[in-house]
């Protein structure tokens, strides 16, 4: 028998987005894996263990990895993408196995800009840093300047009409995700990828309608979620994850990042997915839940449900985010990878037992 809604402990709590039901507020963190060993952007085997085992775990959100909207918005030539019908059809059996275990699953839709076409962050790659090049299946970079990332290669700068392809590829692959299954979208508009990289200060010193002042460097991230959400079917939620600051000053911080989720949410986006850092090399001060202060002041200043995320490691820890208001949900990341059934040990350490949890193979293994 399910246990009694009313209670369970705030983590576990079903909540809705939209028209969503989500079985708790746990949600699975994007989390590259650079595991497309053909180079295509096509999900393999891999993605649907990953998730899949995920999903069975008793998570109630997937993130995907970041997927690229274009092939040069990879992060590296092992990417997963959604810009054509072969990535489509391979993401559709994954979406299909995560829900058929009571998950719901959403595709974090990204562009790299000037940090695309590097060299994964695996073991075996362990020495080659930076720029891939383009005789070893690397590509040219594009962002707001031509003003390169530390360490990378100088990318080209987008004209006008180059941005509004990109915004283009965003809806087309928004209507590639609605095909493949999604039950929901983020965009990655954090860690200074293409649409932070319009956002920071630091980063884009343009001078026309796309740059200097606040509105001008907000007006790519806009243009993006209004045009997607326009696209996304209504009853399904959009979700976007910002990096709430540069960590560094003069850089883009927590004011300027209240301003664009007010405005996120006055063009139809439903929740915000809160980071930090990664347009600029910073002293980020890192440690046990080092985020959630900057999800909760998001939280404060709209409307909007708010998933917090970084070193939310233990149950009890996310529970307590949950139970003090700092956020609606928590996305656990690093702990997943090391633990795929994080939930299920939640629910043991909160005191619940909930069949549901688990796949009806795994209730010999139950806590």
């Amino acid at each position: 028998m399910a246990p009694d809604p009313v209670a369970l402990p705030a983590l576990l709590v079903p909540a809705r987005l939209r028209e969503l039901e989500i079985r708790n507020r746990i949600w699975l963190a994007p989390m590259c894996q650079y595991m497309v060993e053909t180079q295509d952007g096509v999900p393999a085997d891999w993605h649907l263990v990953h998730l899949g085992a995920r999903a069975a775990g008793g998570f109630g959100l997937i993130v995907t990895e970041a997927t690229a909207v274009s092939p040069e918005g990879r992060i590296s030539p092992q990417d997963t993408g959604l810009w054509n019908d072969e990535q489509t059809a391979a993401w559709r059996r994954i979406t299909g196995f995560c829900q058929g275990h009571g998950a719901r699953i959403a595709v974090q839709l990204a562009h790299a800009g000037r940090k695309a076409s590097t060299w994964p962050s695996l073991p075996r790659y362990r020495g080659r840093r930076g720029t891939v090049p383009e005789f070893a299946a690397g590509w040219r970079a594009v962002g707001p300047t031509s003003d390169p990332f530390p360490g990378l290669d100088a990318p080209d700068a987008l004209e006008r009409e180059d941005i509004a392809e990109v915004v283009g590829d965003f809806v087309a692959a928004a209507r590639r995700a609605e095909q493949a299954g999604f039950d929901a979208l983020e965009l990655h508009f954090a860690h200074g990828y293409l649409v932070h990289e319009f956002l920071s200060p630091l980063v884009n010193t343009r001078t026309d309608d796309y740059g200097g002042d606040g509105p001008g460097r907000r007006r790519l991230a806009l243009e993006i979620a209004a045009a997607v959400r326009e696209q996304w079917p209504a009853e399904r939620p959009l979700i976007v994850r910002l990096s709430a600051t540069d960590w560094i000053d003069g850089g883009w911080d927590i004011a300027q990042s209240v301003e664009l989720a007010r405005e996120l949410e006055r063009v139809g986006v439903d929740a915000l997915h809160v980071s930090t850092g990664g347009a600029v090399i910073a002293d980020i001060a890192v440690g046990p839940e080092y985020q959630v202060g900057f999800a909760r002041t998001l939280r404060e200043a709209v409307s909007l449900p708010v998933a917090a995320v970084g070193l939310i490691t233990e149950p009890a820890g996310a529970l307590s985010v949950i139970e003090r208001g700092d956020a609606d949900f928590v996305a656990v990341g690093r702990a997943a990878l090391r633990e795929p059934s994080w939930p299920q040990r939640a629910a043991h350490e909160l005191g619940v037992l909930d069949p549901a949890l688990y796949p009806g193979a795994y209730h010999r293994g139950t806590w």
